[in-house]
């Protein structure tokens, strides 16, 4: 076959491809291809003619032998790049890409249009395939071409917001390559756009905020974007609520943090961000009530900030709410997620507290609870205060051994720590030890002596040591005094102050306002309500009895607070008011319905409400539950007696003479 038997063949090929007569076309190829084995453009059309008959490994196979032959033509890529991207050909992304960049090569100095066409299709290839990486480098590329160019900064505009949108899913793959591309292309994106002030510029920069908030290790960029922002949308809290919320989160308080939470709350009172800060201010200022009270309010509204939940956490062990603080650790590491790097600080943090809180509610379950939580604090054994907490909840479990082991060692290697110390006073006063606890709590405070709970301790060691030392007001008193200073929220310390003022002082007057001051920071703590209440009667101030019954049963939910019900029950019958004396008592016993003296109580009330049957019933019970209430089988005959049973009133009256003799009422009956 000549020359020109060769160029007539591959017309006709191409003729017959253009008829899509592909059987023909490839005759034709293959009829060059005996003569010029080596024949490009032959290759190429048995490529295209076999890949419309459904032939994809023969087409690959000749687009793969052209461009062995003609590796910088473009006909054969374009044709692999078409074969490719038929919906049929699975498992070719990585070849079609590598096609993609040949291609890119070839029209870089031709056909720009083609350029960007197959770089988009490459850009959505890698992006289908989650390759973050290539989509950006691949991306700026397109960019710099446009830029170069000379590209108007509108159509720039929309390259470098396409580019957001192609990276904004790979924030999880925590690569600072792509991390920087996406920054970068929001940095530009907002310079770039034409309406600024405008509302999709806005929320362009919302987006490139709540972005950056994603990668603690770019606070420097954060705040200049919010500033800036702030700058430009004045009425706008979206920044200012960001920046506050990273001021709480990165733990330090500046005066340039405390100036944004007031910034917030000016600008939107019921902004959660500007709750929270305020409630941080006032944990600073100790105003731990107030602190409590904003940081619940602005996390309702704000719940995603576990720095919050700490800082709540925080403000509710400083007025002894142990296990609410419990409760907002759980809260805290929810809102944590998964810590890395500054978080992992913040969860080391939270687990101590944790742990602290579950110590101070000193049961065994919790003791459990607070060992998992110290287990969980990375580099737990090489801290001496963790080692020293860890020591503290052994011995809440009642693992002697353990705690001693630890108080041991960290008296051997930290023996200046105040912690070592104490642990040692704790496991001292736990074995009523008094003399050595009253060493080692003396030389806690030596180091330490702003902590309320060594005071208080050294308070107990001496109320329990001896009477010497319970009486002399050096000794215990001033140690609880001591505390009460120091924390004013320490309720058992006025429990203590109280019986101090009360049995030793005899000063009921003092003794009833420490009790009062117990139970209102406390209450649950019934010693201390029930001492009130006590005193305040002794002291002819019912009004001071009844407001503090009052208050406790109006909370009261069902079955609880027994002691109120049973006091106020006890002073309406007292006082005359039968009816009134009833429901409380009822109350009471619904508490502990096995109290034998309150159902004497209830029926006394009804006997006086002339209700006698319900009376009678009530006596017969008490005496029942305890048959030594002699006057309860009394009363039950007495109101036999008025309901005219004789038989039975005498019989029971018999019945109370044989095992006393000389009881007058009975016999009087």
């Amino acid at each position: 076959m000549s020359n020109k038997e060769v160029k007539a063949a591959l017309k006709s090929a191409r003729d017959a491809i253009r008829n899509k007569e592909y059987k023909e076309a490839l005759k034709h190829c293959k009829a060059v291809l005996k003569q010029e084995k080596n024949n490009y453009s032959a290759w190429v059309f048995i490529g295209l003619a076999a890949a419309e008959l459904e032939q994809p490994d023969q087409a690959k196979g000749a687009y793969k032998k052209a461009i062995e032959l003609e590796p910088n033509q473009l006909l054969a890529w374009q044709g692999l790049a078409n074969l490719y991207e038929k919906p049929n050909q699975t498992d070719v992304r990585g070849d079609l890409a590598d096609v993609y960049q040949k291609l890119l090569q070839l029209y870089e100095s031709g056909d720009k249009q083609k350029w960007y066409d197959v770089c988009n299709k490459l850009v959505e290839l890698y992006h289908q395939e989650k390759k973050y990486f290539e989509v950006a480098e691949t991306w700026q590329k397109l960019i710099q071409v446009k830029q170069e160019e000379g590209a108007e900064k509108a159509e720039l505009h929309q390259l470098w917001k396409k580019m957001i949108q192609l990276l904004k899913d790979s924030t999880e793959n925590q690569d600072n390559k792509i991390e920087q591309s996406l920054l970068t292309a929001f940095e530009h994106a907002v310079n770039s756009a034409d309406t600024v002030p405008g509302e999709d510029h806005q929320n362009l920069y919302k987006d490139f905020i709540q972005c950056l908030s994603k990668f603690p290790h770019e606070a420097v960029r954060l705040e200049k974007a919010c500033h800036d922002m702030m700058a430009l949308y004045p009425t706008v809290s979206y920044p200012l609520e960001v920046l506050c919320l990273h001021f709480v989160q990165s733990g330090t308080l500046s005066e340039e943090a405390l100036g944004c939470f007031s910034r917030l709350l000016e600008m939107d009172a019921n902004s959660g961000p500007g709750i929270i800060g305020f409630g941080i201010k006032c944990l600073q200022e100790k105003k731990y009530r107030e602190a409590v009270e904003s940081l619940t309010e602005g996390l309702q509204k704000t719940s995603e900030c576990p720095a919050a939940w700490h800082y709540l956490a925080e403000a509710q062990m400083k007025i002894h709410k142990h296990r609410d603080a419990v409760l907002s650790c759980n809260q805290a590491f929810k809102a944590l997620g998964t810590p890395e790097g500054p978080t992992l600080r913040w969860k080391n943090r939270i687990l101590q507290l944790k742990a602290e809180a579950l110590i101070k509610i000193a049961d065994a379950d919790a003791a459990e609870e607070a060992i998992q939580s110290l287990e969980q604090i990375a580099d737990a054994s090489s801290d001496p205060v963790v080692l020293a907490l860890r020591g503290r909840a052994y011995l809440n479990k009642g693992l002697m051994d353990q705690a001693s082991k630890i108080s041991q060692e960290l008296l051997s290697s930290h023996p200046d720590l105040a912690e070592s110390h104490a642990l040692e006073g704790f496991i001292h006063y736990s074995q009523k030890n008094y003399e050595q606890a009253e060493r080692s709590f003396l030389n806690a405070i030596e180091r330490k002596a702003e902590t309320a709970e060594y005071h208080q301790y050294l308070g107990l060691t001496y109320w329990f040591m001896s009477d010497e030392t319970k009486k002399d007001k050096g000794k215990a008193l001033t140690q609880f005094l001591k505390a009460a200073k120091l924390d004013s929220y320490l309720g058992h310390v006025f429990y203590y102050l109280g019986n101090y003022y009360r049995d030793i002082a005899g000063d009921k007057s003092r003794a009833r306002g420490c009790y009062k001051k117990a139970f209102e920071l406390d209450g649950t703590d019934e010693e201390s309500g029930t001492a009130a209440v006590d005193l305040s009667v002794e002291l002819g101030d019912m009004d001071t009895a009844l407001s503090i019954l009052n208050e406790v049963t109006e909370k009261a939910s069902t079955g609880a607070a027994k002691w109120a019900w049973l006091h106020r029950g006890l002073y309406y019958l007292r006082t005359g008011q039968p009816s009134q004396a009833v429901a409380d008592l009822q109350a009471a016993l619904r508490a502990d319905p096995k109290d034998s003296n309150c159902w004497e109580s209830l029926g006394e009330a009804y006997l006086s409400r002339g209700s006698y049957s319900t009376a009678l019933k009530s006596f017969r019970k008490a005496s029942e539950l305890n048959p030594e209430l002699v006057y309860s089988i009394y009363k039950a005959a007495e109101v036999e007696q008025i309901l005219g049973k004789y038989e039975n009133a005498i019989a029971t009256y018999q019945q109370i003479l044989k095992k006393t003799e000389d009881y007058v009422p009975a016999l009087k009956g």
